[in-house]
This record gives C-alpha cells, sequence and structure tokens, in this order.
C-alpha cells in the first residue's frame, strides 16, 4: 500500500504529464520534429502575421471583458506587483548578463529587454495548463499582460545606453525606440484590445466570440507550430552561445518565474492565477521586444538575444517551467 507522501509525488507528477500532453505543447514539438527531419512543411509568412494579430488582438478583448466584470480594488494589487516584476526581472537579466555572461553593456541590454518583457503564447501556454490542471486562474490575467510588456523594455534599452557616449551607439535616438515600443503591433492590439473589451463588457463582446473566442485555440496551434520550427532553427546557434548564456537561459526564467509566483500570491491571487504570472514573469518576448531593439541597438546580436529567448527560454519554460511553476504555487499557496 502506498505511503501519503508517495501518492501525492505520484500525483504531481501526473499533472505535469497533462500539462505537457496537450494539443499547444504538442504543435510546438510538431514543428521541432518538422525541422529536425528537414520536412517541407511552412507556414505563409503572410500567414503567420495574420495570426500574430489574431492572437494579440483577442487577448486584449478577453482580458478587457475581464476587467469590466473585476472590482478596482481587486485589480489594484496584482497590477501593482505586475508593475514591480517589470521593472525588477530586466534588471536582474542585465546585471547577470553583464557579470556572469560576460556581454556587452549593449547585449546585455538588449538581453535584458527581452527577459524584462512578456511572451504571449508562453502566457497563453500557461493558462491552459492552469485549466487542465484544474487550477483557478483570474480573467483579468490578460490585462497584467499589457503591463508588463513594456516597462521590461524601456528598462532594457535605459540600462544599454546608459553610461555609453553618443558616438558609441550607432542606433536611432531613444524616443524613436520608445515610440517603437507604444506604437508597435503587440503593444497597440494588448492595448486596444483591452480598451475595446473594457468598454464594450461581456454582452457585446459576444457579438464576435465566434470569431475571436471559439477559434481561440486552433489559432494557437498553428501558430505554436510555426514557432516550433522557428525555435529548432535556433537551436541550431546554440553552440556560439556560449555554456554561461545557455545556463542564464535557463536559470532566469526559474528565477524570475519564482518571484512572480511569489508576488502574485502576496498579492491575493489565486494558486493558479499566481502560477500564470510566475510563468509572465519568467517568459521572454519575441515579438515586441525585437522590434524596439533592432531600431534602438541595431549593434547588438541577434544570434544573442534571439537565440536565448526563442531558442532556449521558450520551450524551457513549456516543458519545464510551467509545471513547476505550478508545483511552487501549490506548494505555496497555504503560507499566505
Amino acid at each position: 500500500m502506498p505511503k501519503p507522501g508517495q501518492h501525492d509525488n505520484g500525483r504531481k507528477v501526473e499533472i505535469v504529464f497533462q500539462n505537457l500532453i496537450s494539443p499547444i505543447v504538442l504543435c510546438f514539438a510538431l514543428g521541432i520534429i518538422a525541422v529536425w527531419i528537414r520536412s517541407d512543411l511552412e507556414v505563409p509568412p503572410a500567414i503567420y502575421q495574420g495570426l500574430s494579430l489574431y492572437l494579440l488582438l483577442a487577448i486584449g478583448l478577453k482580458g478587457g471583458v475581464a476587467v469590466s466584470q473585476t472590482p478596482v480594488s481587486e485589480l489594484a494589487g496584482p497590477a501593482l506587483v505586475t508593475l514591480v516584476l517589470g521593472f525588477l526581472t530586466p534588471l536582474s537579466a542585465f546585471l547577470l548578463m553583464r557579470h556572469f555572461g560576460r556581454l556587452s553593456r549593449i547585449d546585455a541590454g538588449a538581453v535584458a529587454a527581452h527577459y524584462g518583457s512578456v511572451s504571449a503564447v508562453t502566457f497563453l501556454a500557461a493558462i491552459e495548463a492552469a485549466r487542465a490542471g484544474g487550477l483557478i486562474a483570474e480573467g483579468y490575467l490578460s490585462a497584467l499582460v499589457a503591463i508588463l510588456e513594456v516597462p521590461g523594455i524601456f528598462v532594457g534599452l535605459v540600462l544599454a545606453r546608459h553610461g555609453a557616449s553618443a558616438g558609441k551607439s550607432k542606433g536611432g535616438s531613444f524616443g524613436e525606440a520608445v515610440h517603437e515600443v507604444l506604437t508597435g503591433r503587440s503593444i497597440l492590439l494588448l492595448i486596444g484590445g483591452l480598451v475595446i473589451g473594457t468598454l464594450c463588457g461581456a454582452k457585446k463582446v459576444e457579438e464576435v466570440a465566434p470569431f475571436f473566442i471559439t477559434p481561440f485555440k486552433g489559432v494557437l496551434c498553428l501558430f505554436l507550430l510555426e514557432l516550433g520550427m522557428v525555435a529548432a532553427r535556433r537551436m541550431r546557434d546554440l553552440k556560439n552561445a556560449g555554456w554561461r548564456l545557455l545556463v542564464l537561459g535557463t536559470f532566469l526564467p526559474l528565477f524570475h518565474g519564482i518571484l512572480g509566483v511569489v508576488g502574485g500570491l502576496i498579492a491575493g491571487m489565486e494558486p493558479g492565477g499566481a502560477a500564470v504570472l510566475g510563468a509572465m514573469s519568467g517568459s521572454a518576448s519575441y515579438i515586441a521586444a525585437p522590434a524596439a531593439v533592432r531600431i534602438a541597438l541595431p549593434e547588438a546580436s541577434p544570434g544573442i538575444y534571439l537565440t536565448l529567448s526563442l531558442g532556449v527560454t521558450f520551450p524551457f519554460n513549456l516543458t519545464v517551467g510551467i509545471p513547476m511553476f505550478m508545483a511552487v504555487s501549490r506548494w505555496l499557496a497555504p503560507y499566505f
């Protein structure tokens, strides 16, 4: 007869397994396999762009509806914690990349901008994992994505430029970079969808639900199929990154993710919501951040920041990080 502790451990392993065996994660794995076996599978760029636009606007709409139904007093704490995380995560990423990873200030700042921002797809995968594990995840989490997106990029660019003379940086003006962040498609669609969903509320958004809500998971599977292929191609560049950067590419999501879980629980979030906030904090952007970095820091190496964010941290979070944040949140919840 198994002991109680053994039963609990078996249950945790089962939850982790169920989180991994889902259409979303398996579509990502299928994309990786397609590259490894040299398949001719390809998602046309125009379709990929369309999928990106769809997902970002849908996330914003769903978050806006949740905000319209959430009292300000309930949202204030999590929003404040998220804002603090938006400043702490790029700072810690910069310091570790600079001193342990031995990167230049420019490259460390570029990487910090990615790790301070958020991956919308990691957020979506975490939401699905929480539901599959029977955890409650607050509806307003989509609003927190928009809050977390901007500060990390902003802080990363400031850290990259601080102490550097104008002659050493060949990029566009700092104002141009900030404009790119605020007007880029990810921020514009997230915030725009958030405002639309908040103003319209659940009843009016039901009019577009057959397009934006019902097919959402299917579209996400196609998007992850493409990202799996992109990540697999980036994995080929890992040998040039060096072992220090590879270590940081797995340590930072865990460190930032646990900070997010603890912060969410302190703010009074449910264990599922805190775990999702942890996944958001532990993720690395590959849409908004690259666009801003290309303008502000063109001398920064894409082989470093894209390989780390998309080739290391993204698959690590899908396979290891998200299940771990769920387990940590369950374990810590009774203490808050």
